[in-house]
């Protein structure tokens, strides 16, 4: 069975996803060349690999179906790849930005591990507030 072969439902039902995935990774292009800092984008692709990958991933389950002997599950392996692999990426990429950043004396964001120590960090003592001890 080839595309032409397909019942009307299952191409509509494979074009809306994936057209719906590339307007995912459309929408997470926008956000890379709008967000301002690097903190910032680098959320957007995360969401256009994680969202995107998976909305094209279900179309090509059910073309490949449909034109085949039965289920194609193989195509979520790549997906659930890609879930796994972009998170700890994306969390390694911002680890290693916020260390750049700390060790060139920049602005960060602000730590979200509730640790809310007020102490001053070193480099911005001054002589007359650093403890003696």
């Amino acid at each position: 069975m080839n595309a032409a072969d397909l019942p009307l439902w299952v191409q509509w039902l494979v074009a809306l996803l994936a057209l719906a995935g590339a307007s995912v990774a459309l929408l997470g292009s926008w956000g890379v060349v709008r967000l301002k800092t690097y903190y910032e984008r680098v959320h957007a692709p995360a969401i256009i690999a994680t969202m995107g990958c998976w909305l094209v991933m279900w179309a090509s389950v059910v073309f490949y179906s449909a034109t085949g002997d039965g289920p194609a599950l193989y195509t979520l392996l790549i997906a659930i790849f890609i879930a796994v692999t972009v998170p700890i990426s994306t969390i390694f990429l911002m680890r290693a930005a916020l260390f750049r950043d700390r060790r060139a004396h920049r602005d960060v964001p602000p730590s979200m591990s509730g640790n809310k120590s007020t102490r001053t960090p070193p480099h911005k003592q001054s002589a007359a507030t650093a403890d003696p001890s």
